[in-house]
């Protein structure tokens, strides 16, 4: 049986926090609030307080990391708790559950990355986010040599202990442009949900992704991971064992 978990990077969420949570457990069959993994990222605003009050259970930075390091401290807390498979969900409220649902249960093998895939045009995404995307998805498929339609979306489902195998080193958000490039040069099965996302009026948007600072991040870790792939193509002993659940 493949156990689940829903991982919750947060920062400064307060005010949207508890309605994620809420949402995850009213929409999802089997999960409960005890499977909700809330990673608080040094916030001060009390998010840590909120999700604890809604049952989930909360795992806290000291200081602001990343949205990276919250991730892999999530995948490493869900996996010593014995879960497979890892649901994550942005705290911000843009994952709708029964988005989230669709990507937990589109694939029954718990080995599969499962990455949500949405319409941003249709979302009413800022012609910016649509053009970062549509460019990032270009230069990543490339690298990978395999077509991905949507490769910032942080709406996924990692199969945690080969996730935790590929050693991925980002902090910020270029771990989830950094997770891609490994997991498919280790031959882990991708497989891609269409997915409905919210973006609020313009007015009430919070976002944490700067603008020039995160994107020159995210093409430094696509160089410095390329460069460790290619190593690991061309040197036999160091290729990453990916090892599968079931």
């Amino acid at each position: 049986m493949m156990r689940a978990c829903v991982v919750v990077p947060s920062y400064q969420a307060r005010k949207t926090l508890g309605d994620v949570i809420d949402g995850l457990v009213a929409e999802i069959p089997g999960i409960e609030r005890r499977d909700v993994l809330v990673v608080d990222d040094g916030s001060t605003d009390g998010t840590g307080d909120v999700a604890r009050k809604h049952g989930a259970v909360v795992v806290s930075h000291t200081r602001n990391r990343g949205k990276g390091a919250a991730l892999r401290t999530g995948l490493a807390e869900g996996g010593q708790l014995g879960y497979h498979v890892a649901l994550t969900v942005d705290a911000d409220g843009q994952h709708p559950a029964h988005a989230a649902r669709a990507v937990l249960e589109s694939s029954s093998d718990p080995n599969d990355l499962v990455l949500g895939v949405r319409d941003l045009a249709r979302a009413g995404a800022p012609r910016a986010n649509q053009m970062s995307n549509r460019f990032s998805n270009l230069v990543l498929s490339g690298f990978a040599m395999k077509r991905m339609r949507d490769t910032q979306c942080g709406l996924r489902r990692y199969p945690i202990a080969p996730v935790l195998s590929l050693g991925c080193k980002a902090e910020g958000y270029a771990f989830e442009a950094e997770v891609l490039l490994r997991a498919v040069a280790a031959k882990m099965r991708v497989h891609e949900v269409n997915v409905d996302v919210y973006y609020p009026p313009e007015e009430e948007r919070i976002t944490h992704f700067h603008s020039v600072r995160d994107p020159a991040r995210i093409v430094a870790t696509v160089l410095r991971t390329m460069a460790d792939v290619h190593v690991l193509r061309r040197s036999p002993r160091s290729v990453v064992k990916v090892r599968e659940i079931g």
